[in-house]
């Protein structure tokens, strides 16, 4: 006969652990993505994938991004034509053209706005 008191501490000794095995690969998924995004912005937002952001820029005010271990910010912006600073080195972007080079990233205009930028970075 098994002992009532003896099965009935195993169960949840065992539940517990289970759940806290549980809770720590929840929090290490949770760590890893935000590791993987990496992202923090001021007037911008961000879309990131393992190799590319998409970062939409407010117009009118100083707007930043980090992601992908770089920093981006909107210098400037005058019909199609995007001055933005990524990785360090200003470059000037018209929509449509091809990516550019900057600092081992390729960068794209996609969108221009009365009111927000959109850029795409990608490791090359």
């Amino acid at each position: 006969m098994t002992d009532p008191t003896r099965s009935a501490l195993a169960v949840p000794t065992a539940g517990r652990r289970r759940a806290g095995r549980l809770a720590a690969s929840f929090a290490g998924l949770m760590l890893g993505a935000a590791v993987l995004a990496g992202c923090s912005s001021e007037g911008a937002s961000t879309d990131c994938g393992l190799d590319a952001c998409t970062v939409t820029f407010d117009r009118g005010v100083e707007a930043s991004a980090s992601f992908l271990g770089i920093e981006a910010k909107l210098i400037g912006a005058e019909g199609d034509r995007v001055t933005v600073e990524v990785a360090g080195e200003q470059v000037t972007l018209t929509t449509g053209q091809q990516a550019t080079e900057v600092g081992g990233m390729a960068v794209t205009l996609e969108q221009v706005t009365d009111s927000q930028v959109v850029v795409r970075v990608a490791r090359q």
